[in-house]
């Protein structure tokens, strides 16, 4: 399972918010074309039009209105998540330093994540930008079967996501790739892609003759990561920045840390209406621009996610 199927099963949902993400406040309204959003909304970025270095690159009506409508998820901490009536994280942070270059600002707006490609397609949002894996079937509007289910969108990359091993403080039984898992024992939420990729490796450790990897499924993450601080399993298994966010900040720190590298790391992207080109080689621009100019990885620094950086942007690079 590659990186770019993790973004999101309800489990998963349900894992993230155990793991302290601030659920979304305020109450969701549902509109005809089944595009949910909260009234809560937060804006990044922006300056005076006459000291944008790109502004002239955007579509008039965006230079006349100076803001960019963001749909969010605001329920994925570090990407996205609402802290004191603001949505905040690593997306709204590259917003942010995007904004600067632009001279606009971006407005997030919190809704549902399976709602929030159709509000783009309508225009409710000028763009998605909400931890979302760049793959074939979304730019082409298409389910995971193949069933064409709406309008394709163009993908802008700028951040980079794999699964990553959470393991206990200090690391004590040297994990360093799945396969030091053979012969140990995981904890994991059940119901996730993590379980999949877990139940995959446990094959592959008794068809190599590795010793017996057994799983221990729990409701909740949070469940699964007691398990592992307890010393009880040796790994539990999340995306990379979720991953990271659990290290930095259970126990102060203490806990946890993320053992080896990325696995299956694919692109997330920020989403455009096929029909917003514009808008899209705007994005593109702002984002080499705070790539070179080093904004782009102090936000990466700030969140203990620099191993997610890209090194330039690409538009629909995701398979």
């Amino acid at each position: 399972m590659t990186a770019s199927n993790t973004r999101r099963t309800t489990a998963a949902r349900s894992r993230i918010v155990a793991v302290g993400a601030i659920a979304v406040a305020g109450s969701l309204m549902l509109t005809a074309c089944g595009d949910q959003t909260s009234s809560g909304t937060s804006e990044s970025g922006g300056t005076k039009a006459s000291s944008a270095a790109l502004f002239d690159k955007l579509p008039k009506k965006y230079q006349d209105s100076k803001v960019i409508k963001v749909g969010t998820d605001a329920a994925y901490a570090p990407m996205e998540y609402e802290e004191g009536g603001k949505i905040v994280g690593i997306d709204p942070d590259i917003a942010a330093a995007l904004g600067t270059q632009l001279g606009v600002k971006f407005q997030f707006t919190s809704g549902t994540f399976d709602g929030l490609i159709s509000s783009l397609n309508t225009g409710r949002q000028d763009i998605v930008m909400s931890a979302m894996s760049d793959t074939k079937a979304r730019q082409q509007g298409l389910d995971d079967k193949g069933k064409k289910v709406g309008e394709g969108v163009d993908f802008v990359d700028y951040f980079t996501s794999g699964v990553s091993l959470l393991v206990k403080k200090g690391n004590p039984e040297n994990i360093k790739s799945l396969d030091d898992l053979c012969g140990k024992k995981v904890a994991v939420q059940r119901g996730t892609i993590y379980e999949d990729t877990f139940k995959t490796q446990a094959a592959k450790c008794s068809k190599d003759g590795k010793g017996k990897l057994t799983i221990e499924a729990f409701d909740t993450d949070a469940e699964a990561q007691t398990r592992v601080k307890s010393g009880g399993a040796v790994a539990d298994l999340n995306d990379y920045p979720v991953a990271a966010h659990i290290a930095k900040t259970a126990g102060g720190g203490k806990d946890f840390e993320v053992a080896g590298d990325q696995t299956g790391a694919g692109p997330f992207g920020i989403a455009v209406d096929k029909d917003n080109a514009q808008l899209r080689d705007a994005l593109k621009d702002a984002l080499n621009a705070i790539i070179k100019n080093g904004e782009y990885a102090k936000v990466l620094e700030k969140w203990d996610v620099k191993n997610s950086a890209v090194t330039e942007a690409t538009v629909n690079a995701g398979k």
